[in-house]
């Protein structure tokens, strides 16, 4: 009696089983990866209700606690303990509060390359409870000067080697900004931190300094390029940061992995997923000044690297590299970026190795990202049901004559059809806010769309186009507005054409990014640029 109802149960099993693996093959890798964000959700959740606003540089002074003589930073060759970082950055902290008026909720610009005392400085202001605004190394002249100005910093704080692009300026910078440089000998007006970091106690700063008021409250300002005009500074909440820290942990990172970082960090990815995704995880960071394709492997080899961070170049100027022996002999598992091209994606497994790549989609100032926690070579991510109860998103028609959202009779936004490419807008609410940009409100309004679907929505408009396929992964199209690529960076054409523009024998200039043969690249990664000057047509390449 009992043997045919367990050989029912079993084939009844098995048929479950089948059905599941035909109807619903990612169920249980979707599951798994919403457990984690649920996970992570309930950590902060479970602080918040304790009383304990937990930041991501708490969780760098419990990890130097805990682990103070493991390595955080190497750095050509040299290594920084969790202890190191620690005491460098007290030290930091104790300069500006013996020599300078900061005080907490400040803003401080910081314009240096990667390198060690990036971060020491990034987190001695953090001590203090400053705002710390990357600038991106390499911006010059007037878009240096636009970004300083539009943070309205009380300090600016720049590496050695970047010393001469602030000289540039100096003249034209606001009164209230005392110039900081980490350098022993420096220009008259401007304060050399390495001086007075060298009586400066490491004694630790008291938490009241540092200590957040909400998990709202900025901790970062990161400039984005944008489709138009000069970059904005995107504000970066303590919350975001956080969030933002968990990622290596989401995609199956460990403590004992350590990572290579060599994109700069003054980006997000850089700062916020890596070196604070190292901080989450209490893991070891190679960092590399700049990436090198030729010395790449040679490094991962040499320090036994193990996660690599990646933008969509990173892969394709890997691929383009003379072929070597070995080239599969190293300890990488896990890749973790985005923007690379499906083929590329191929030929780099193809020819690197088993290596998972874990791509993700997010805007810096976005309250919306994907990951794409299967490895389906293309896609940046995967929605389904779990992530619609987190994250409300759609993909709505767009008019490219007008350069807006499609409309129909009764004023309302359309969705695409699956296998369509739409513009990604995600919903603002109380669960998923946007906090924009710092300075001119107009700017954030701009990135709002309001009465979208019904009266009073608000939704975040990503100026991205994505394609959903019918088995729910996402893939990206194309980005609206004029832009092109240049070194990794989105660059707006109008910020071309507007420097152009100041040449006295130009009267009119319109700048944009064609395709061109024998070039890697399209509208959103270009190499190579054709720039029309009223009837004249300049051609350009490379770094015009």
């Amino acid at each position: 009696m009992l043997l045919p109802w367990i050989s029912g149960l079993g084939a009844g099993m098995a048929l479950l089983h089948l059905l599941q693996k035909l109807l619903f093959p990612y169920f249980w890798k979707d599951l798994w990866f919403l457990l984690k964000v649920i996970r992570c959700g309930i950590r902060i959740k479970l602080n918040r209700r304790k009383g304990e606003l937990v930041t991501v540089l708490d969780k760098f002074l419990s990890q130097a606690q805990k682990q103070p003589r493991k390595p955080f930073i190497v750095y050509e060759g040299d290594i920084y303990t969790y202890e190191d970082v620690d005491r460098r950055s007290s030290r930091v902290a104790r300069a500006f509060l013996n020599h300078s008026a900061l005080e907490k909720g400040d803003t401080v610009a910081l314009l240096m390359s990667n390198e060690p005392d990036f971060v020491h400085v990034w987190f001695g202001l953090a001590k203090l409870g400053c705002v710390v605004a990357f600038l991106n190394s390499n911006i010059r002249s007037t878009s240096l000067l636009h970004c300083i100005r539009s943070c309205e910093p009380r300090a600016l704080v720049v590496g050695a080697d970047l010393l001469e692009a602030v000289e540039e300026i100096l003249p034209s910078l606001p009164e209230d900004i005392s110039v900081w440089a980490v350098k022993d000998s420096v220009p008259r007006g401007i304060i050399s931190l390495k001086e007075k970091l060298s009586t400066a106690s490491d004694k630790p700063v008291p938490r009241s300094h540092h200590a957040a008021w909400n998990l709202k409250t900025p901790s970062l300002y990161i400039f984005t390029s944008g489709t138009t005009g000069l970059p904005k500074a995107a504000v970066i909440t303590q919350l975001q940061a956080l969030n933002g820290a968990a990622g290596l942990w989401a995609f199956g990172c460990t403590s004992d992995d350590i990572i290579y970082i060599t994109l700069p960090l003054y980006h997000s990815s850089a700062a916020i997923l890596g070196i604070g995704g190292c901080i989450e995880l209490g893991a070891t960071c190679v960092l590399k000044k700049k990436f090198s394709a030729s010395q790449f492997w040679n490094d991962c080899k040499k320090y036994n690297v193990t996660v690599f961070q990646y933008i969509g170049e990173i892969c394709r100027y890997l691929c383009k590299q003379p072929k070597r022996e070995g080239e599969k002999d190293h300890k990488v598992r896990l890749a973790v970026g985005n923007g690379v091209r499906s083929d590329v994606w191929r030929e780099f497994l193809d020819r690197f190795g088993n290596i998972k790549m874990c791509e993700l989609y997010g805007a810096t100032e976005g309250n919306i990202c994907f990951m794409n926690h299967t490895g389906k070579i293309g896609a940046v991510g995967r929605t389904n049901f779990f992530y619609k109860l987190f994250f409300t998103f759609d993909l709505i028609k767009y008019d490219f004559q007008k350069d807006e959202p499609f409309r129909n009779e009764q004023g309302w936004c359309s969705h695409v059809k699956k296998g369509e490419p739409g513009l990604l807008i995600s919903r603002v609410n109380e669960k998923n806010p946007f906090f924009g940009y710092v300075g001119n409100k107009k700017h954030t309004e701009k990135k709002l769309l309001r009465d979208v679907f019904k009266k009073g929505d608000v939704y975040f408009n990503t100026g991205d186009l994505m394609v959903q396929d019918h088995e729910n992964f996402l893939y990206f199209h194309d980005r609206i507005g004029d832009t092109f690529r240049w070194k990794g960076e989105n660059i707006a054409t109008t910020e071309v054409s507007d420097i152009i523009g100041m040449l006295d024998f130009i009267q009119e200039s319109n700048v944009y990014g064609v395709a061109v043969p024998g070039k890697d690249g399209n509208n959103r990664d270009i190499q190579t640029k054709e720039v029309s000057v009223g009837a004249r047509r300049i051609q350009s390449i490379e770094n015009f």
